[in-house]
């Protein structure tokens, strides 16, 4: 992905992660540093930065009206400007992906080894994928396969409002 180097000016910020940055990451002693914005999936406010010198892939999820769950894509360019998904030998240790529906609101932090295991990140000869699904706890699932998503992908989950985490344990266990 073509990206853009900028400031950690919270203005800037997509505005699921300047609620974040507010709300939690600051109150966490979480430093947000080295932002740089995607140019190609800014509908999905694709961007990179450190938190306490962690390096994060940012993404949002879309709401998808025929489909349960959010849909987020999680690819980049290679050196011959082809996309492809993430691997386990980038230069990176999360990927987190917002996702809001009304009044809820939350983020995945998943650890780069956990979505090598699922696949998502290619690994091993066996590529990854270049967009998912994923399940926030508050959306329904209809198929065993979504259901069975959803329930690894929610370990990785917290809920935000109004400044309370649901899970301030998994930030700090992600995290720190």
């Amino acid at each position: 992905m073509k990206s853009a180097n900028t400031s950690t000016n919270v203005n800037t910020l997509p505005n699921e992660l300047k609620t974040v940055k507010e709300l939690i990451y600051d109150n966490h002693g979480l430093n947000l540093t080295n932002l740089k914005f995607s140019t190609e999936s800014l509908e999905y406010g694709a961007c990179s930065f450190e938190l306490n010198n962690k390096k994060i892939q940012y993404r949002v999820a879309k709401i998808t009206p025929l489909k349960s769950g959010h849909f987020v894509t999680i690819w980049q360019r290679n050196k011959n400007g082809i996309t492809e998904p993430f691997h386990i030998s980038d230069d990176l240790d999360f990927i987190i992906i917002a996702a809001k529906r009304g009044n809820n609101f939350g983020q995945f932090i998943f650890p780069k080894f956990v979505l090598a295991e699922k696949g998502i990140i290619t690994n091993n000869n066996k590529e990854g994928k270049r967009g998912i699904r994923v399940y926030p706890p508050w959306d329904t699932v209809a198929s065993k396969q979504a259901e069975k998503t959803q329930t690894w992908q929610t370990k990785y989950f917290f809920t935000i409002d109004d400044g309370n985490s649901s899970n301030k344990d998994l930030i700090r266990r992600l995290l720190f």
